[in-house]
């Protein structure tokens, strides 16, 4: 007998099989009570924080324009994802085409690299103002902050277009499940049956190379702040200087410190990280840090929480 051999599948004809979270499959409906209730928490969240920036003119400088960019990508990316899982957990809908599966890998990249580049964007936001206070408005005009936006995404789009390719050209065997909730691209990539060194190499690069590079820079934008904070004579400025950049510090550790967890643990960490955590802290990590930035800046930020208490006031005389 001729040993067994998988017919090559032509990638437009595949469909997958998202499985949600492998190992926990009797929790999924337990599961999805927080992450439901977490991402409708996010896009109301948000929507209402970019509704306040768009409408308060005093919110209209490079501060908040940024905080806007950072709410909206947080909206499409919990969007982006948690429809998806919740039709999983709920209805058992596990099929996804190849095309829907690449456009969700595509957007979730993309997203995550364009919220980087909104972070130190925001880093570098902070450096000006306290370092070069003077020099804050003629530096971060209206134009260069609508440019630093768009370069942000021309930049993830640059970056993130290749992965299309990258799974397009492999042949796939006829494999169809992916152990997740939502397709990434080496998870898609691991169902082909050619060499996918190139996929590989490309993910590190890209996440050593621009979300890396990123926080490098945030690092020195911070390093640099406190050498300036640290030479101010008074203590109570040091703390105010200190205290505008407290959310942003924050948003950054709960951006970066699962994502990086998750990408390490997808790649090196299959022994000693059991799947279903990895799973679950992917899962949380795209409703989880978008349900809580809002909350971050509105406990933090006095001109939004004046704003939200102007909105408020005549909902409550009213009453």
């Amino acid at each position: 007998m001729a040993p067994f051999s998988y017919n090559h599948t032509h990638p437009q004809d595949m469909w997958y099989v998202l499985t949600g979270i492998p190992g926990l499959e009797d929790s999924h409906t337990w599961i999805s009570i927080p992450i439901c209730s977490m991402y409708i928490l996010a896009v109301i969240g948000n929507i209402f924080l970019i509704f306040l920036i768009v409408t308060e003119r005093r919110l209209h400088e490079p501060m908040y324009v940024f905080l806007s960019m950072l709410a909206l990508s947080d909206v499409l990316l919990s969007t982006a994802t948690a429809p998806k899982m919740l039709a999983i957990f709920w209805f058992h809908s596990m099929d996804i085409s190849f095309g829907s599966c690449v456009s969700q890998m595509f957007f979730i990249h993309f997203l995550f690299v364009a919220e980087s580049a909104i972070l130190l964007a925001m880093a570098f936001d902070r450096y000006v103002a306290i370092c070069h206070p003077l020099r804050y408005t003629t530096i971060l005009t209206f134009s260069a902050t609508g440019k630093i936006g768009i370069a942000a995404v021309v930049r993830s789009f640059i970056i993130c277009f290749p992965f299309i390719f990258l799974v397009h050209r492999l042949t796939y065997c006829g494999r169809n499940i992916i152990p997740h909730s939502y397709c990434e691209h080496m998870g898609t990539a691991r169902l082909s049956c050619d060499n996918i060194s190139v996929n590989i190499i490309y993910g590190l690069t890209v996440a050593l190379l621009s979300t890396g590079l990123d926080i490098v820079f945030i690092i020195i934008s911070y390093a640099m702040i406190l050498c300036t904070v640290f030479q101010i004579p008074s203590w109570s400025a040091r703390f105010k200087a200190l205290n505008t950049c407290a959310s942003h510090i924050c948003v950054i550790l709960m951006f970066y410190a699962p994502a990086f967890f998750s990408f390490f643990a997808h790649r090196f960490g299959g022994k000693t990280v059991p799947q279903h955590i990895h799973i679950l802290v992917a899962n949380l990590y795209v409703v989880v840090p978008p349900m809580l930035n809002p909350s971050i800046y509105g406990v933090k930020t006095k001109q939004i929480q004046d704003r939200v208490i102007l909105l408020c006031s005549p909902i409550s005389t009213h009453c």
